[in-house]
């Protein structure tokens, strides 16, 4: 499994601590301690462009829209197609109301 990469004692520490959040502002002040800005906007960029990439967007409509660039809209297609279904998931938790699907599955 490809998590098997990731695994460890620290970054089960740091998922067990994001975890304990309780609601969105001890989301934003804890983020804001453990990373830099660009971090956080290239984490949160990387969701969009997974949420946009389900909504059948182009390539060229997520670059304009996000600023995300055609190698990170291909990374996060690569997920799709190679990953664990994490961005599947999540996004089917945050838009309910959508039909999420692995956009690697159509």
């Amino acid at each position: 499994m490809q998590i098997d990469k990731i695994r460890g004692r620290q970054t089960d520490q740091l998922f067990q601590a994001i975890l304990e959040l309780k609601d969105l502002e001890e989301c934003y002040r804890f983020f804001d301690d453990l990373c830099t800005i660009s971090e956080i906007q290239s984490l949160s960029q990387r969701l969009d462009v997974a949420h946009m990439l389900t909504q059948k967007k182009t390539y060229e409509t997520i670059k304009r829209e996000t600023g995300a660039s055609t190698a990170t809209i291909s990374r996060v297609r690569r997920c799709f197609d190679y990953g664990n279904d994490g961005y599947v998931e999540m996004l089917g938790r945050l838009y309910p109301e959508e039909t999420v699907q692995n956009v690697a599955k159509d």
